[in-house]
């Protein structure tokens, strides 16, 4: 199969069978910190193991393990690290948030971390999404405000012909599915940016919409910071030669970079009508106040002929002017 057919088959998802649950839930006996444990072979999905079992199934020729984890507690990442033999050094950044886009190899695995957004409660919050990749296994480590992939998980089992490409197909649909959900934040933002700079010109500006709009250019300067680090990883994934990446994947990574860069350059777009937004509203308050100060001058100029009589007449004078 075409990576091309390969990608539009994971966008559309559309050997999804109508009765298939929007989300797998976790099997009941999961531990905290795990959201999905599986291995597949032929890409379809075999059984679901407990963390134990990830190192022996990561080792049979044609399986994959796929590892979920939210937020794990340091004894289950060395429990991970012992299963697969993950490098001590990205376990350690794998356990701390706040780490800045990048990818790293260690051998013949990956170390990828990527910074997610999504709208929280009309605010825009952060979190961070942390791949270990290697012969046999994925295993994404989920920080702060991060959609499920669940969603990923459906759409790659829904494919098997292209689930079956293994784990450098699984980092691609999760790297895509990272990528595609700064869309909706930029359109809610878009959204919002309008409405504001609508409201600019037909009434006062507020205060409210001024630290609005000084919001809004932090949080979307926030959103580049996470995504220009981006094109650099995926352009690295497009070559075999830096990465132990199948080059039959390529093509699709260079498909992530393209939506990163359209992500960037809208950030880039929202940044600027957000400047334009906060110098016109500056600029209407400005002239708002030089109106005020011309009418108060006026005022001042009408009321200074009496002010100077009442302050001549208005004197303790010991003989009147003018009274005799």
């Amino acid at each position: 199969m075409n990576t091309l057919r390969i990608g539009q088959a994971y966008r559309t998802g559309e050997a999804v069978d109508a009765t298939t649950e929007p989300t797998r839930a976790p099997p009941a006996e999961s531990e905290a910190g795990v959201v999905a444990a599986g291995v597949y072979a032929g890409g379809r999905r075999i059984k679901d193991i407990p963390v134990e079992e990830a190192g022996e199934w990561a080792k049979r020729p044609g399986h994959v393990v796929l590892i979920g984890l939210w937020e794990p507690s340091a004894e289950l990442l060395e429990r991970v690290q012992a299963q697969l033999g993950l490098h001590y050094l990205a376990i350690e950044d794998a356990g701390k948030a706040h780490q800045y886009p990048k990818i790293e190899r260690y051998g013949e695995a990956l170390f990828v971390v990527a910074r997610t957004a999504q709208l929280v409660d009309g605010r825009i919050a952060f979190g961070e999404t942390h791949l270990f990749v290697g012969r046999g296994y994925v295993v994404s480590v989920r920080h702060g405000a991060s959609t499920s992939y669940a969603v990923v998980r459906e759409r790659c089992e829904s494919c098997p012909d292209v689930l079956s490409q293994g784990e450098d197909y699984i980092l691609y649909a999760i790297l895509d599915f990272i990528v595609d959900n700064y869309l909706p934040v930029l359109e809610a933002v878009h959204a919002e940016v309008e409405a504001i700079e609508d409201s600019v010109f037909s009434k006062p500006a507020e205060q409210v919409d001024v630290e609005r709009l000084y919001t809004l250019r932090r949080d979307l300067l926030r959103i580049r910071n996470a995504v220009v680090p981006l094109v650099e990883v995926c352009r690295r994934l497009e070559h075999a030669d830096a990465v132990p990446i199948d080059p039959a994947m390529q093509p699709l990574f260079r498909d992530v970079t393209d939506h990163v860069l359209r992500v960037r350059e809208d950030i880039d777009a929202l940044r600027e009508v957000l400047a334009f937004a906060f110098e016109a509203s500056l600029m209407r308050g400005q002239a708002e106040q030089t109106a005020i100060t011309r009418r108060l001058a006026a005022w001042a100029a009408i009321l200074a002929v009496p002010t100077a009589i009442a302050g001549i007449y208005g004197m303790n004078f010991e003989f009147m002017p003018q009274l005799k």
